[in-house]
């Protein structure tokens, strides 16, 4: 066996976000070891300059690096959208993003599709370019929603002011009379039991974390590097603070998980070829 098959996935977001595509990678990959980091302290990244959120994702990824890390899952659009291509090179381990697999998804889905994200997101039209690059013929809406990451990381996805802003966010994709719906965020299928009451029945959700798992695992197994023995515990890590992300998770993990808390440094990137990274 490779000796490489045992070491585990990285899998970072912003903050409990990508707890969604941590489900998806348990479910679809049940033998592969996780570590997964949220950067609570910066969060949230949607209204983060494309220039921060590189230095951000460098940090972390220099960090899953020095941790071992057999791949890793960009667990947040906006970092997909602003930085995937332009860190890709500089490490040697696989690094997959959620962009590409949601917008083929979609296409799959629907011809009047829409994208709600963050706000950086929606201003790179990383969605946008994506799905028109697979069919020039699909229209394709976006729509800005800078509320609900904060919103569910204050875990007031049930409160009703939650369910306003939804209805506002969602009300100019519903007058296009959209057939597809993506979630653009990693955190807003956390408000899916919010927005199914708003959305018609007939409108497809596409949730990127599913097919983000689905790549990873080809993937793997291209690559030889699926584990076949026995998966270690998923690790967590944050940057900020480890009690309240590990309260805040309870309700989608079934149970509070011990998390550590990392000091991420920049210092690391010292030594790295970034001269081809416009920082």
């Amino acid at each position: 066996m490779n000796e490489f098959q045992e070491k585990r996935i990285g899998v970072f977001d912003s903050g409990v976000g990508g707890l969604t595509v941590l489900k998806e990678l348990e479910r679809q990959l049940p033998r592969e070891s996780i570590l997964y980091f949220g950067d609570t302290a910066r969060l949230p990244y949607g209204k983060r300059s494309k220039a921060e959120i590189l230095q951000f994702v460098l940090e972390i990824l220099t960090w899953m690096a020095g941790e071992g890390v057999k791949m890793v899952v960009m667990a947040c659009n906006t970092s997909s959208a602003l930085a995937l291509d332009e860190v890709r090179a500089l490490f040697d381990f696989p690094i997959l993003g959620l962009i590409l697999p949601g917008a083929r998804a979609a296409v799959r889905q629907g011809r009047r599709i829409g994208a709600i994200a963050t706000p950086a997101t929606v201003a790179s039209n990383a969605y946008r370019q994506a799905i028109l690059e697979i069919d020039a013929d699909v229209r394709v809406w976006q729509v800005s929603c800078p509320e609900f990451v904060p919103l569910i990381e204050e875990n007031r996805i049930y409160h009703p002011y939650t369910r306003q802003v939804a209805m506002d966010y969602l009300q100019p994709l519903l007058d296009r009379q959209i057939d597809t719906l993506i979630y653009g965020c990693t955190h807003y299928p956390h408000l899916a039991p919010v927005l199914k009451t708003i959305l018609p029945s007939r409108v497809c959700l596409v949730n990127p974390a599913y097919y983000v798992a689905k790549a990873a695992l080809r993937e793997l197994k291209l690559l030889g590097l699926d584990n076949t023995r026995e998966k270690h515990p998923t690790r967590f890590c944050v940057s900020g603070d480890p009690q309240r992300f590990s309260q805040l998770s309870r309700q989608w993990l079934q149970e509070a998980p011990n998390v550590e808390k990392v000091y991420l440094s920049s210092a690391r990137l010292a030594s790295m070829p970034l001269n081809s990274v416009d920082l």
